[in-house]
């Protein structure tokens, strides 16, 4: 299985994993799940940490290293996928979450319900 983390989920599993649903948690946890974690998502953190909207871990590779998470650029192709997105959602961070996820095959774990309206593959958080 492919994960791809929405923002909060991360924020979730770096610092408060029992916020996650125990059966997300345990597939986010197996080691033959790929599980990845977007620039976007660390875009997003340091943009509301540098408004003071919340702290992000200061060493995010690290942490994402520890946890054996895999980091996943913005390519063109996630572009594309973000032209053909109907326009369900306004959060750009999030709507890109959801294009790198079309394009790659990924599922979306999220707690968003807004997200699932798309033809996405999620994973309730």
């Amino acid at each position: 299985m492919k994960l791809l983390l929405d923002t909060h989920v991360l924020l979730w599993a770096l610092g408060r994993p029992q916020r996650i649903r125990a059966e997300t948690r345990r597939r986010i946890e197996q080691p033959d799940h790929l599980v990845f974690v977007s620039v976007v998502s660390a875009w997003e953190l340091e943009i509301k940490r540098a408004l003071g909207k919340l702290r992000a871990p200061p060493d995010l590779a690290a942490q994402l290293t520890r946890l054996r998470f895999t980091e996943l650029p913005v390519r063109l192709r996630h572009v594309d996928a973000l032209r053909d997105l109907p326009p369900l959602h306004r959060d750009p961070f999030d709507r890109m979450l959801v294009a790198q996820a079309v394009a790659d095959g990924l599922t979306l774990v999220t707690a968003d319900d807004r997200l699932r309206a798309y033809d996405v593959t999620t994973m309730g958080a």
